[in-house]
C-alpha cells in the first residue's frame, strides 16, 4: 500500500513538472528569478487553515471574539536546541493563520453526544479520578465511571463533521459534555497498542487516561483513519486525568520547582466555588489553542536542524551499537520495526538498520557510571557529565561506524543494556556539545525497566524522531512572544499535546509517527532543500561557466514557484518532493558548471558547524525522557 500510495505522488509531481519552461537570455545574461534565491534564506509561506468546532458549550460560555483574539495571527519557527543556546534561527517557513471558530448546531451537537453515549462503557472510577475525589477542593466526586475508546471518536469526527467543516484541514473540537442531562462521568483510552517488546499495553493504566486524543494517519497499524484527515479533540468534560493534573485542585505546585503550576480543570470545576472562575474559561481554550494545538502540533518548530542530518539523503543508515551489560537484551529491540516507523514519517528516503553488541567496559563503563554519579569522565573539557557518553563514544566512533561512504547519512544510536536499578533515562537525543548541532541518540534498558514494561524499541523510535528534527508534543516555540516553552509553571497544561497519536509523546501507548508529526517534517526537509538551493545557486553564478547551468536554474526557480503553490494548498508531500526536486537541479546545473557538488555540500556542513561553534553559549543539557512506573 506505501509504495502504491509514494508512486501516485512521485507520478502526481511528474506531471507537474514536464511543462516547465526553460527559456535563456537570448544576451546570454544572467537569468532573472522570481523564486530561487541565491544567497538567501528560503521564502515559504502558507496560510494555515484552523477549524474551532464547540460541541455542548452553553452559547455565550465561550466568547468566540475573545477566543479568536487570543490566538496568534502569525508565526516563524525557529530550531529549538539553537534558540535555547542564544542562536537566532529561523528556518524559512512563514504561516499565518485563517481561525474559523463556531458553536456547532443543536442538531449536530445532540447526534455526537448520542453517539458518544453509545461508545461510552460503565467502569469503576479508576484510581486517578479517586485521587480527585479525595481532595480538599474539588467541586464533586466522580461517580459512574465509563471509558470511551478515543480512536473510535476521531474517527467518526474526522468522518462526520458539521456542515462546512473539512477534516482534511486542521480541526479541532472541543467538547463540554457536562452542561448537558444526558453527561456520563468518562475517560477516554487508547489499548489497541501494546509495547513491541514487552508486550505491556500501557494504555490500561488509568495514569494513560486521556481526556484529548487526534492526529491518527491514514495508514496507521492499529487505529488508521483510511484517509488523510487532521483532527484533534480536547473534552473539558472528561476525566480528570493524570497527565495535564487536572486531577489535583489543592496542591499549587505539582512538579516540585517550587513555581505554581497552570493546569485547566475538569468543566465543572469552573464555578463561583469551583477550581477556576466561570470567566476564565475563554481564556483558558485560548491557552489550550495557542500553545498546544498551534505551537506544539499544527505548526511546530523544529529540534534539530534537518538540513545537517536528512534533509537531502536518498540513504540513512541507523548504526545501532549495544553496550551489553547483561545477557538478552537484543530481544527488546526490533530493527524492523524502527525502520518501519521511522520510513512512514521519512518518504523518499531508503534506510538500513546496523545493529552489534559492544562490551559494556573500560571507558564506556566508567562515562555513564561517572554520569550516575554526576561526575564528568573528563574533566579537561570543562564539559558537564551529560556529555559523558557523546565523548566517550566520539573517541571511539571509528569502532561502530561502518557505512561512511556507503549511504549518505549515517546516525550513531547507542544502547546501555545495565543492571543497575532506578536509572534516571530511558534516552535522549543530544547535541554534539561542540557546536551544538545533532549528536547521537542513547537509550537505556534494565531488567527493572523490562519488568516494568519498557523495551529499547519505542524509546529508540522517539529519540530518532528528535534527531531527525521532531520535537516534543508538549513543547514548542512562540515567535511573537519570542518564548520557548515546555510543560511546567505557567505552561504545565501543554502535557495536553501529549494525549496524540504520536510516539514523540511520553504515554507510550503507540509507537507511530502521527499526522502532525508528518505534516511539520515534511514542510522542515522543504525549507532545508530550498536553502540548500539558493546557495549552492549562489556558487553557480560565481562561477566561470555559470551560462551553462542556466536552463537548469530556471526550472529549478520553476519547481520553486510550485513548491510555494502546492505549500499554499497544504499538499505537503508534494511540497516536499518539488522540493527536492529543485534541488536536484540546481545540483545538475552545478555539475554542468564544473562545480564539485559533493565538495560544496562537505563545505556548507562545515561552514554551519564553526557558525554555531563561534557562539560563546554553552550548550544547552537534553531533556531525556524519564520512565514512569504504572
Amino acid at each position: 500500500m506505501r509504495r502504491r500510495q509514494l508512486a501516485a505522488t512521485a507520478a502526481a509531481v511528474l506531471g507537474l513538472v514536464t511543462g516547465l519552461v526553460t527559456a535563456i537570455p537570448a544576451n546570454g545574461a544572467p537569468p532573472q528569478f522570481e523564486h530561487l534565491k541565491p544567497g538567501a534564506q528560503p521564502e515559504l509561506a502558507e496560510r494555515v487553515p484552523l477549524n474551532v468546532v464547540l460541541l455542548g458549550y452553553k452559547p455565550g460560555s465561550v466568547d468566540l471574539a475573545a477566543l479568536n483574539g487570543a490566538l496568534p495571527v502569525n508565526h516563524k519557527p525557529k530550531q529549538i536546541t539553537r534558540l535555547l543556546a542564544g542562536i537566532d534561527e529561523t528556518i524559512g517557513l512563514d504561516y499565518t493563520y485563517d481561525y474559523r471558530i463556531r458553536y456547532a448546531d443543536q442538531s449536530y451537537q445532540n447526534r455526537f453526544f448520542q453517539q458518544l453515549a453509545g461508545f461510552a462503557r460503565p467502569v469503576e472510577v479508576n484510581s486517578v479520578q479517586a485521587r480527585y475525589n479525595a481532595q480538599q477542593n474539588n467541586k464533586l466526586d466522580v461517580t459512574a465511571n465509563h471509558e470511551i475508546d478515543a480512536p473510535t471518536v476521531e474517527k467518526w469526527l474526522a468522518f462526520n463533521p458539521p456542515s462546512g467543516v473539512d477534516t482534511r484541514e486542521n480541526t479541532i473540537y472541543l467538547i463540554n459534555w457536562y452542561d448537558r442531562p444526558d453527561f456520563k462521568f468518562h475517560v477516554y483510552t487508547k489499548t489497541d497498542e501494546p509495547d513491541p517488546d514487552t508486550g505491556q499495553n500501557w494504555g490500561k493504566y488509568a495514569s494513560r487516561g486521556l481526556v484529548a486524543w487526534g492526529g491518527t494517519t491514514a495508514a496507521d497499524e492499529e487505529s488508521g483513519l483510511g484517509a488523510t484527515r487532521r483532527v484533534w479533540f480536547h473534552d473539558l468534560s472528561a476525566g480528570p486525568d493524570q497527565f495535564s493534573g487536572s486531577w489535583n485542585v489543592d496542591n499549587p505546585d505539582l512538579d516540585g520547582d517550587n513555581k505554581p503550576d497552570y493546569r485547566i480543570p475538569p468543566a465543572w470545576e469552573y464555578a463561583a466555588d469551583g477550581y477556576r472562575n466561570p470567566g476564565d474559561l475563554t481564556a483558558d481554550l485560548g491557552r489550550l489553542l495557542r500553545t498546544v494545538v498551534v505551537h506544539s502540533l499544527v505548526t511546530a518548530s523544529p529540534t534539530y536542524p534537518v538540513e545537517l542530518t536528512i534533509a537531502k539523503a536518498a540513504t540513512v543508515n541507523l548504526d545501532s551499537n549495544t553496550y551489553e551489560g547483561w545477557a538478552g537484551s537484543d530481544k527488546y529491540l526490533k530493527p524492523e520495526l524502527v525502520t518501519a516507523e521511522l520510513g512512514e514519517v521519512l518518504p523518499g528516503i531508503d534506510l538500513s538498520f546496523d545493529q552489534q553488541n559492544l562490551p559494556y567496559d573500560g571507558e564506556a563503563k566508567r562515562c555513564v557510571e561517572d554520569w550516575l554519579r554526576d561526575v564528568s569522565c573528563y574533566p579537561e573539557t570543562n564539559l558537564p557529565p551529560f556529555a559523558n557518553m557523546f565523548l566517550q563514544n566520539k573517541r571511539e566512533l571509528d569502532r561502530v561506524l561502518d557505512d561512511q561512504g556507503k549511504v549518505d547519512y549515517e546516525l550513531p544510536i547507542f544502547n546501555y543494556a545495565m543492571t543497575q536499578e532506578n536509572l534516571p533515562w530511558l534516552g535522549y537525543a543530544g547535541d554534539n556539545w561542540s557546536d551544538g548541532s545533532p549528536g547521537y541518540v542513547y537509550n537505556w534498558l534494565s531488567p527493572q525497566y523490562v519488568g516494568w514494561g519498557y523495551g529499547f524499541t519505542s524509546t529508540m523510535i522517539h529519540e530518532v524522531g528528535h534527531h531527525i528534527g521532531l520535537s516534543h508534543p508538549h513543547d514548542g516555540y512562540d515567535s511573537i512572544t519570542d518564548k520557548f516553552f515546555e510543560p511546567t509553571g505557567p505552561y504545565y497544561f501543554a502535557w495536553l499535546g501529549d494525549e496524540s497519536n504520536s510516539v514523540m509523546n511520553y504515554l507510550q501507548i503507540n509507537t507511530d509517527f502521527g499526522q502532525f508529526d508528518q505534516d511539520n517534517l515534511a514542510k522542515f526537509r522543504a525549507a532545508a532543500l530550498i536553502e540548500a538551493a539558493n546557495a549552492l545557486a549562489a556558487d553557480v553564478l560565481a562561477s566561470p561557466n555559470a551560462d551553462r547551468a542556466y536552463a537548469d536554474l530556471i526550472r529549478a526557480d520553476k519547481l520553486i514557484g510550485q513548491v510555494k503553490a502546492r505549500l499554499a494548498g497544504h499538499e505537503y508531500d508534494v511540497t516536499r518532493e518539488l522540493a527536492n526536486q529543485a534541488y536536484a537541479a540546481v545540483v545538475e546545473g552545478a555539475r554542468k558548471a564544473g562545480i564539485d557538488v559533493q565538495k560544496f555540500e562537505a563545505g556548507q556542513m562545515a561552514e554551519a558547524r564553526a557558525a554555531r561553534a563561534a557562539h560563546p553559549t554553552e550548550p544547552v543539557a537534553p531533556r531525556p525522557v524519564t520512565p514512569r512506573k504504572g
